[in-house]
């Protein structure tokens, strides 16, 4: 004889939990499919119960700014106040970092890679990113050490910074030493450093493994002027060093959470690949990239019941 089970209702299930099933879902049937679908869904994905972690890192590549500006606006404010992980590409303007900062009481990892960030606006806010505990700032060119002394005196929680750059980049730059004692300087907890490219030099990465007694891994890919010899890599012995030397690029993947190295010192050597760089994502968007190179489509967002979805529209760039 069959047992009788009870089965839940999808559209009884609580915000929390339909949060957590459709944070697997892509990004554009997030905000596109799922709100019309019933009242009980368009509650879930318009609270904060999808948007704790935003990873709209890979999309962002591929659409305007004004349109970034908006999406970052309505998802950040949907988050409300519980963002703890933010991966976006390309912010355009210093507005944009700040609004991040203005909602940042429980960020802990933030990735910004080719943001047009200032000096000058990172020193404004960082006070109010003392939660984050991984940052990326890779690409961003109009940055340097006012930038990283202020995230390293402000985020005492710091134990990964990725900070790597493009060969053609830094080629107008004589050193940026004072880049690598920034870092030395303020960020005694970090467990991941990451600055494949910079121009520092081996007196500079002493510095850092001087005052960083917890650093478990050093990128220093392409960064031609550092020379360290076995002896020297020894005296750390939960330390693994990437580079300077340039040979095998796809072993090496970045890590937010800092837990993966430990174990035996390495020396080890990656490659380079010209167009490549950065481009490892943790958590890229399931149903792949949306192509720019075709008409872009413009989407009005609207509930089934013919709500106006946050006053938005969006450009969503889509394969044919």
């Amino acid at each position: 004889m069959g047992e009788n089970i009870d089965f839940r209702r999808w559209d009884e299930l609580i915000p929390d939990a339909l949060g957590l099933i459709f944070k697997n879902l892509p990004l554009q049937e997030i905000l596109t499919v799922v709100p019309r679908v019933c009242k009980s869904w368009r509650k879930a994905v318009t609270g904060p119960y999808c948007w704790q972690d935003i990873d709209i890192e890979q999309w962002s590549q591929q659409c305007r700014p004004e349109t970034l500006d908006r999406m970052l606006q309505m998802l950040i404010t949907r988050s409300s106040g519980s963002l703890r992980k933010l991966c976006v590409t390309g912010l355009a303007n210093d507005q944009s970092l700040s609004l991040i900062a203005d909602n940042a009481k429980s960020l802990q990892t933030l990735r910004l890679p080719r943001s047009e960030i200032s000096d000058s606006i990172v020193e404004q806010v960082a006070g109010r990113l003392f939660s984050v505990t991984f940052l990326d700032v890779s690409y961003c060119r109009n940055i340097g050490a006012p930038a990283l002394e202020a995230i390293g005196k402000n985020c005492k929680l710091l134990m990964g910074l990725r900070r790597t750059m493009h060969p053609l980049e830094v080629i107008d730059k004589l050193s940026q030493d004072d880049e690598a004692f920034a870092i030395a300087t303020t960020m005694p907890k970090l467990k991941q450093l990451e600055v494949a490219y910079l121009l520092i030099s081996t007196e500079a990465v002493l510095k850092i493994l001087e005052n960083c007694p917890e650093l478990e891994l050093l990128d220093v890919r392409g960064c031609w002027n550092v020379k360290l010899d076995e002896n020297c890599i020894k005296k750390f012995t939960r330390l693994k060093v990437v580079g300077p030397l340039v040979v095998d690029y796809f072993g090496m993947k970045g890590c937010d959470d800092c837990s993966n190295y430990s174990g035996s010192s390495g020396y080890l050597a990656w490659d380079f690949v010209a167009g490549n760089v950065g481009s490892d994502y943790d958590d890229e968007i399931s149903d792949g990239d949306w192509e720019d190179d075709h008409s872009m489509e413009d989407v009005e967002m609207r509930f089934y019941d013919g709500f106006d979805l946050d006053n938005a529209a969006f450009d969503w760039p889509l394969s044919p």
